[in-house]
């Protein structure tokens, strides 16, 4: 297996050129759709890459506080709030590091309509459909806490008697994707001109939120173009947002662990690593998904008993966490792992570097960037004091 020396392990490691490949793909749709692209922080944050984002994009999208402070304070531009519920201990901050604020309920514009004066105010709105086949990831399911809908909506404007523009909203948010293609949004599309597709004239824009990974490689992005510059043509009004998360970063980057443990336990052979499922890639736990292991065939689950009795090499990957659950398997290597060997987790920078946490006090893998020149910048190396100062 090939060897790194240079990385610390472990390490998330973003390589400089996959980013910028994705960049450069996410610039030219902007382009060519006539739509303004932003990053979701809640899938990438790493604020000591932003230099290079800079040269493609120029504004991000925030869900709190310190994710509006960060876009303001260390992309160098003021964010596209939304959140589920803001604060009057915070609302005043937010406002003043955004440049657009999105309510999630009409009872949060109500309160804080006033307080938002100086930017521009979006309503999130529900179009009750969603192909999102994961519950948890799911938006639009039946009773989601996101978003107005239509019924609830037109009894308000029927109430206050005032239109979109009166109560104070420029513009809508609606998100209904989780890393879906071109041909789910077409066909989301469909259903939300059909919702609210009399109320969009009164608008100044639309933020079609994220989910659309357009850099993924079967993702159909002429199909997304043509439906954006189909959209305009029927709403030429409206000035066009996404804020996709996972297609900045998608696939630009593994997590560097290595084995510190063989166990075996009724046949099932466990390796366990120095990295941990539910403290450092937590999105494998939640979907729960196999990532890919380079080097490694990942075993289907129907095929296991078998493979498990039949072939040699086949392991389970344990984390060094006291959860039970911290293990995901099974992989067939092409040889025996010992302790030391190197395992290298492929796609581990969208997300997992945003969600990790400090469990168990377990040591957080350290972040760096490979450089296009072949050199690696080590962003950070956690300590101790990390762990410490995160309790009281």
């Amino acid at each position: 297996m090939k060897k790194f020396p240079q990385f610390p392990n472990p390490c998330y490691v973003i390589e400089e050129d996959l980013l910028r490949r994705n960049l450069q793909l996410i610039h030219d749709v902007a382009e060519q759709a006539n739509v303004e692209i932003i990053l979701a922080f809640k899938a990438f944050a790493l604020w000591k890459a932003f230099p290079i984002f800079r040269e493609y994009i120029t504004h991000t999208t925030a869900s709190s506080l310190y994710e509006a402070r960060l876009a303001y304070e260390e992309f160098g531009s003021p964010a596209h709030t939304y959140s589920p519920a803001y604060t009057d201990e915070e609302i005043d901050e937010i406002v003043r590091c955004s440049s657009h604020l999105t309510f999630n309920s009409l009872s949060q514009l109500e309160r804080f309509i006033d307080r938002a004066d100086k930017v521009s105010c979006g309503l999130r709105v529900n179009p009750e459909y969603s192909e999102i086949e994961t519950e948890l990831y799911n938006p639009c399911a039946p009773g989601s806490r996101f978003g107005v809908l239509r019924s609830d909506l037109d009894k308000y404007l029927a109430t206050t008697g005032k239109s979109l523009s009166e109560i104070g909203i420029d513009g809508f948010h609606i998100h209904c994707h989780c890393e879906n293609g071109s041909d789910v949004f077409k066909r989301t599309l469909m259903h939300i001109e059909e919702k609210f597709g009399d109320l969009l004239p009164q608008l100044k824009w639309i933020n079609f939120g994220g989910g659309h990974l357009m850099t993924r490689k079967d993702y159909d992005v002429q199909l997304l173009i043509d439906t954006l510059n189909s959209f305009h043509q029927r709403y030429p009004n409206l000035r066009v947002i996404l804020e996709p998360g996972s297609a900045f970063a998608w696939q630009t980057g593994p997590l560097y662990a290595k084995v510190v443990d063989v166990v075996e336990n009724s046949g099932i052979k466990t390796a366990i690593l120095n990295v941990s499922f539910t403290c450092h890639m937590p999105d494998c736990l939640e979907m729960p998904y196999h990532p890919a292991v380079r080097g490694a065939e990942t075993l289907d689950d129907e095929d296991l008993p078998r493979q498990i009795t039949t072939s040699e090499h086949v392991y389970r990957l344990g984390g060094n966490s006291c959860l039970s659950g911290d293990f995901m398997g099974y992989w067939r290597f092409d040889h025996e792992l010992q302790v030391g060997d190197e395992v290298i987790f492929e796609d581990m920078i969208h997300y997992t570097t945003v969600k990790t946490n400090m469990f168990n006090g377990i040591g957080h893998p350290s972040i760096g960037m490979l450089h296009t020149d072949g050199t690696f910048e080590l962003y950070r190396k956690y300590e101790y004091e990390d762990y410490r100062d995160r309790m009281c």
